[in-house]
């Protein structure tokens, strides 16, 4: 049974880049078939077919592959400047990739392409049409790409009206909030995610995060004081303070030993 999620009256334009025949034309009827507000499609085969595409074309929505005969999609995305399409990677399961997408906050679907997910994907896409933050989301992207050093990693963070590009060092600790997660940033600033933590801490552990409890998590950069009493208190910059859960306290002592 059809899921009516495109249902916004806009009548978009898509533009679908893929190196596979069987992948494009699939992609191409599952548009038609789940997502009505879609109302016009074109195809490229490679990063410069794409690119001419995207000139002549002027997408509103570009579902782009990762890897292609001619180079990457991260390749293509260098070489457009101040795009006015939303942006959605068609990828493998590329551990490495999901990783930079989380961080940029820019939008991907795992091969073999979900219609419901890909319904989901176009209305986000859909209702972002006006946000003119995808350069700099992909600058972010390119960025966690290329191994930049910890210490100048940016995350990008949405809630319901803004984008943030944060650096990840300003980060206090995470809290969650049901499904949702709020980040707690120097300067006294706090952002609600419309994400759970557990995504957040697979982005942000191998930078060194750490999970004190179920509800928290810490950047270890960030604790001033750990207070054993009552079962255990970190204290952190800014005054600001966090629990920590029985079953955390010896490895949360043992991480603050090594620092």
């Amino acid at each position: 049974m059809r899921t009516a999620f495109c249902t916004l009256a806009r009548n978009m334009k898509a533009l679908i880049i893929d190196n596979e025949a069987h992948l494009r034309s699939g992609l191409e009827q599952l548009l038609k078939e789940f997502c009505p507000s879609v109302t016009t499609i074109e195809t490229a085969e490679g990063v410069q077919t794409g690119l001419q595409k995207i000139r002549i074309f002027q997408p509103d929505i570009l579902l782009l592959d990762v890897e292609m005969d001619d180079g990457t999609g991260f390749d293509l995305m260098k070489q457009v400047h101040d795009p006015s399409f939303q942006l959605i990677f068609i990828t493998a399961h590329n551990q490495y990739a999901i990783e930079a997408f989380r961080f940029s906050a820019i939008d991907y679907l795992l091969k073999p392409v979900d219609p419901e997910a890909l319904q989901l994907s176009v209305l986000r896409a859909e209702k972002n049409l006006q946000s003119k933050t995808l350069q700099q989301q992909v600058q972010v992207l390119l960025q966690q790409l290329t191994g930049l050093h910890q210490h100048d990693k940016k995350i990008v963070l949405k809630d319901i009206d803004n984008t943030y590009f944060i650096k990840v060092t300003d980060i206090l600790y995470c809290e969650a909030e049901g499904t949702y997660t709020k980040f707690f940033i120097t300067g006294n600033k706090s952002i609600l995610v419309s994400k759970n933590l557990k995504e957040y801490e697979s982005v942000l552990e191998p930078l060194g995060f750490v999970r004190t409890h179920h509800s928290f998590l810490v950047n270890p950069g960030k604790i001033r004081v750990f207070d054993k009493r009552d079962g255990g208190m970190l204290i952190l910059e800014e005054g600001l303070s966090v629990p920590v859960s029985q079953r955390k306290k010896e490895y949360v002592m043992q991480l603050l030993e090594k620092n």
